[in-house]
């Protein structure tokens, strides 16, 4: 697993779902834009005045779009972003 440095959180996508409501499938070489909703995975505490304390594992976040790093451990794809680009928690 890996252990995000200073004020930066380790998100894996959550997948959209292929099938719209209506029931028409959608598949993935049509969907040409990534998702910007993921799943915390990893944190680490941060620095004094950072806001990583609002932030837990399994929550659900939106973030800014091109602001991560791509990383592939383990055959899984996870990004690596600053907490400053984190928007909001999705409940």
């Amino acid at each position: 697993m890996l252990k995000p440095l200073s004020d930066r959180v380790v998100l894996k996508a959550i997948e959209k779902e292929s099938i719209t409501k209506s029931g028409i499938y959608i598949p993935d070489s049509a969907n040409k834009e990534k998702p910007y909703m993921y799943e915390v995975v990893a944190i680490w505490p941060g620095k004094k005045e950072s806001n990583m304390d609002s932030i837990k594992i399994w929550d659900k976040v939106l973030c800014s779009q091109y602001a991560w790093d791509d990383v592939k451990i383990d055959w899984e794809e996870v990004k690596i972003i600053g907490i400053e680009y984190v928007l909001a928690i999705v409940e």
